[in-house]
């Protein structure tokens, strides 16, 4: 990890060291969608080998024990790798979405008020959609609603 890196306390994403901004540099250039590019699909990636060991897992580990308790055990063992599975299955399809909107030079905008989103924010979570102030006051919305 770089020195500068050590001391912002900021971690690599999929392997990708942060992005590092150069004083006037413009907002979503090139390099910068080649950055976050990188990152989504090393994500991706990762998602997808994580799938793939679970069903590999499963497919190796699946046993009809006659013992109940041992045969519950499996069961509830399966379905927590599977509702983990599900999460990220969402996550590969937010990741998608956000690889089409790198393609179509519409990412790093917030979809509700269009300002920057801004590199931190995005290098910390690669597909967000919203500003922070934007998500903040969606949040707040969501709370109110349910509470």
């Amino acid at each position: 990890m770089p020195e500068g890196n050590k001391k912002l306390g900021v971690l690599a994403i999929a392997g990708v060291d942060p992005y590092q901004e150069k004083p006037g540099e413009e907002y979503m250039n090139s390099e910068q969608l080649s950055h976050f590019k990188v990152i989504l699909e090393a994500w991706r990636g990762q998602l997808r080998e994580e799938v793939d060991r679970t069903l590999n897992h499963m497919q190796d580990e699946a046993a009809n024990f006659p013992d109940p308790v041992d045969r519950a055990a499996q069961e509830e063992e399966f379905s927590l790798e599977l509702r983990a599975r599900d999460r990220e299955r969402r996550l590969i399809k937010k990741i998608e979405k956000t690889l089409q909107k790198i393609e179509e030079d519409d990412f790093g905008f917030c979809d509700s008020c269009g300002i920057e989103i801004g590199v931190r924010r995005l290098e910390a979570r690669p597909t967000a959609d919203q500003c922070i102030d934007c998500k903040t006051l969606a949040e707040i919305k969501e709370k109110q609603l349910a509470g």
